[in-house]
């Protein structure tokens, strides 16, 4: 299949209610861009698809490949298992590694000590998933966790994406996106270099290494949608990865109100004021826009090249509008055939704030922008300085839409929040004025903030839900928890403390 039947072929996947089964595809290692032969080598390509592959001469056409069978909604949190995913972890190996993952905290710089009255693991309740060990290549920070769940007639498995970086020396500033495994969803398998098999686990994307593309300088995922097609039909589906890319290139930013804390674009964490190489991180505020690769196997990825000149989605706003500084956090529902929806963020530099947009597509790749749906809270809130990184999912015991977000309070603290709404688009309620889940008491690993919520429906009629989030300690360090609500009320998050019979 040549370049423009390919690029016709991608353009005509549309999102389906039913999904199939994951299968193995040839992995690609080297960056490889289809380009016609008359293109000049300092001219950016003008083709919509970058290609993976491990030979850069013989290219073997990678087609998305996608199957009809019914059975699980396309934007549901819980999916059918992938048929190519390793063999269910051992609970000796999930004890050993938990057990492992509190000793790590424990001796941690940013751990305190335990009061006389607590056990150490009241420190780290709700700790899901620590830093690597010194030698991996998410030892130094991690973050924006993007959970699923599979299940099946046998078994469940869970998929995390979420990126890491590390403090070796090798892409010392830069983030990349990993992928961990696990067989209920608390105990994690996880790799310290990349995933080199369809099956592996560790780190599965790199920065863009093309000298236009908006995404060099990082990348952090927010969703993955499995979408089929009706044309290009076979016996297996495809993520779709939608994510955020940072540049080089800084964004003029001169704050019209008075704020008290630092802004970042992207957040950064410095454990014990150590920056691990970034130069001035803090502080700093990078250029961001929104991208989108596939994979067959959640792994291996080709980056789909969007109308803007870098490659990405969509572009900032013109300078007056809301979002003309950056765009960051792309979170894609899908609502039905031809309408997906995209929530992002960005800060409103008029209104000293952040605030949360909304977008929509027939196809996944084109995006009409239609403004801005939350932005600050109310004086003295815990979001009163807006809200960011929204998580929204669609209620499947009741269809409306959920809205897990980070709210930013007036000195800078994090805490997750929750809105709700019947059709997904701008009339947004919040669903109660104080955050439903907040830092952890003093000497926790979570103590500072809490931020990057990721919300994970569980039980339906029991409306019982769980949800992961990013933690960050007042030494610095940073970790993934795991909240679960209390009941039906959904206002109330309890830090996961192990599993009850």
């Amino acid at each position: 299949m040549d370049a423009s039947s390919l690029s016709m072929a991608l353009s005509s996947l549309k999102p389906q209610i039913s999904l199939s089964k994951v299968s193995n595809f040839q992995r690609f290692t080297n960056p490889t861009t289809l380009i016609p032969p008359w293109v000049s080598s300092t001219t950016k390509p003008n083709t919509t698809l970058t290609l993976v592959s491990s030979n850069t001469k013989k290219f073997q056409p990678f087609i998305p490949c996608c199957s009809t069978k019914s059975g699980t909604s396309a934007n549901s949190d819980t999916h059918s298992t992938p048929d190519n995913e390793p063999s269910s972890l051992s609970s000796e190996a999930s004890e050993s590694d938990a057990a492992n993952e509190e000793e790590a905290f424990l001796s941690s710089p940013s751990y305190s000590g335990s009061s006389p009255s607590s056990s150490p693991s009241s420190y780290s309740r709700g700790l899901v998933f620590d830093l690597g060990p010194s030698n991996s290549w998410d030892n130094a920070e991690i973050g924006s966790p993007v959970v699923k769940r599979f299940l099946s007639d046998e078994e469940e498995r869970w998929y995390m994406w979420y990126h890491g970086r590390n403090c070796n020396g090798q892409n010392p500033c830069c983030d990349l996106i990993g992928l961990a495994i696990s067989s209920n969803g608390v105990h994690w398998e996880r790799g310290g270099g990349s995933a080199t098999s369809s099956s592996d686990v560790g780190f599965v994307m790199n920065c863009g290494k093309d000298w236009w593309a908006f995404d060099t300088d990082g990348i952090r995922p927010s969703e993955i949608v499995i979408m089929s097609s009706n044309r290009v039909r076979a016996s297996s589906a495809v993520y779709w990865l939608y994510y955020t890319g940072y540049s080089s290139e800084r964004a003029e930013f001169i704050s019209q109100h008075s704020l008290g804390f630092s802004l970042e674009n992207p957040d950064r964490c410095f454990i014990n004021d150590v920056n691990c190489g970034d130069g001035d991180g803090k502080g700093k505020v990078l250029k961001s826009l929104l991208g989108l690769a596939i994979s067959q196997d959640g792994r291996h990825w080709a980056r789909i090249e969007g109308e803007h000149h870098s490659g990405a989605l969509i572009d900032v706003g013109s300078e007056k509008e809301w979002d003309a500084l950056f765009i960051s956090s792309p979170q894609v529902v899908y609502h039905g055939n031809g309408d997906l929806r995209m929530y992002y963020h960005s800060f409103d530099v008029e209104k000293g704030h952040f605030a949360v947009g909304i977008a929509r597509s027939r196809d996944g790749m084109r995006w009409l922008k239609l403004g801005k749906i939350m932005g600050g809270g109310k004086p003295g809130s815990f979001d009163e300085f807006g809200v960011m990184n929204a998580c929204v999912t669609r209620n499947r015991r009741d269809g409306n839409y959920m809205m897990a977000y980070e709210g930013v309070a007036a000195d800078g603290k994090r805490s997750i929040g929750l809105a709700v709404s019947l059709d997904g688009l701008k009339e947004w309620t919040r669903l109660h004025d104080v955050a439903i889940l907040k830092p952890s008491d003093k000497g926790c690993w979570d103590d500072k903030d809490v931020g990057s919520p990721c919300l994970v429906q569980m039980d339906i009629e029991a409306n019982e839900w769980r949800l992961y989030y990013r933690g960050v300690g007042n030494g610095g360090r940073v970790g993934i928890g795991m909240a679960s609500s209390e009941g039906m009320d959904m206002r109330i998050f309890r830090r996961w403390t192990g599993f009850h019979v």
